[in-house]
């Protein structure tokens, strides 16, 4: 991964942030000790639906256990 010094960083930055969007992520240093790490925020959202396909969600999971759980708190719900 890709280091920058606080100076390039701030000099660079319009630069450093467009490469980021793209998914190369950098860090940030500032007399040679990394401060932060920049990376793109979609960079998790490549996670969402990872699971398709591979897992069934019951049609009545909202209502699932629903007796059991009304008998644990004293019919309150």
């Amino acid at each position: 991964m890709k280091t920058v010094n606080m100076h390039d960083a701030k000099t660079h930055l319009s630069r450093l942030v467009d490469l980021a969007s793209k998914g190369e992520a950098f860090v940030i240093a500032k007399a040679g000790k990394p401060m932060v790490k920049v990376v793109p925020i979609c960079a998790g959202a490549a996670r969402i639906g990872f699971l398709a396909g591979k897992i069934k969600v019951p049609d009545d999971f909202d209502h699932m256990e629903n007796k059991e759980i009304d008998g644990l708190f004293g019919g309150m719900g």
